[in-house]
């Protein structure tokens, strides 16, 4: 019969699992330190001893890294999906960003619907509170855009956690640079065509507005209005740039006269 007896579980068995679904999920992320040893074994329920063979499991897989004086964090499981220098390209070369537009516009879209549907009140408090740090940034007189760009992709971000998707999470995350550098460059194009930041911050509202009413329709709509009006936005700034570069030829021609 295909039956064995039921062994108890060891207790650094389950620390590892609860660690492992903490990094799954998300929650715990490259980087971040872990409790000192007595801390964390108290918070888990566990012995030293315990906690320290299931430390070591999860650093023979490269989960977690030990750092001489420092502690143990969370090793770097994600990584970047392009190149640093990759990176740069994609986030300067007008092909590579109106894809990566096109990309988010489909993805982070069904992220919202999802959000809407699944996330819970927690997550939707979370994305709340970022989207009331990005007003704040906006209503101060000084304007910093690239601490306001972090805080662009801080949002599209924890909707893409709220979806509950962990591979979506894991894709996105990993990609995370290639965001920042996209908003930042968006946001660098949009502020020359001079377009508000006003207008950019109530397409997030409404994005928001749309989750907090768990309206998934809403939700997804409003992402493709947003993500849209950037497309727009970058398209309209490459034929200014080109009529441009005309108008200058023009006034050599006539300055050399």
């Amino acid at each position: 019969m295909p039956f064995k007896p039921i062994q108890p579980e060891k207790l650094s068995h389950g620390v590892v699992r609860q660690i492992e679904e903490l990094v799954l999920r998300g929650i715990l992320r490259p980087g971040d330190r872990l409790p000192p040893e007595r801390e964390l074994a108290e918070r888990l329920g566990v012995s030293r001893p315990s906690l320290r063979e299931a430390l070591a499991d999860l650093q023979s897989r490269n989960l977690v890294e030990s750092r001489a004086g420092a502690g143990v964090y969370i090793s770097d499981v994600i990584g970047s999906a392009f190149s640093p220098a990759l990176v740069r390209l994609f986030a300067t070369h007008d092909e590579a960003v109106s894809d990566m537009v096109a990309f988010r516009r489909d993805i982070e879209g069904l992220a919202a619907e999802r959000a809407a549907r699944l996330g819970s009140d927690s997550d939707l408090a979370v994305i709340d509170a970022v989207f009331a740090r990005m007003e704040a940034a906006q209503s101060k007189p000084s304007s910093n855009a690239e601490a306001e760009a972090g805080l662009d992709a801080e949002f599209h971000l924890a909707i893409v956690e709220a979806s509950h998707n962990v591979v979506m999470l894991h894709m996105m995350r990993s990609i995370y640079d290639l965001l920042r550098e996209g908003v930042f460059y968006n946001r660098q194009v949009m502020f020359r065509q001079r377009t508000t930041r006003a207008s950019v911050l109530e397409q997030h509202r409404a994005i928001n507005d749309a989750l907090q009413a768990r309206d998934p329709t809403a939700a997804r709509a409003a992402v493709a209005a947003h993500l849209d009006y950037v497309q727009s936005a970058l398209s309209d700034q490459r034929q200014a740039d080109r009529h441009e570069e005309i108008a200058k030829r023009r006034l050599s021609r006539e300055t050399a006269r």
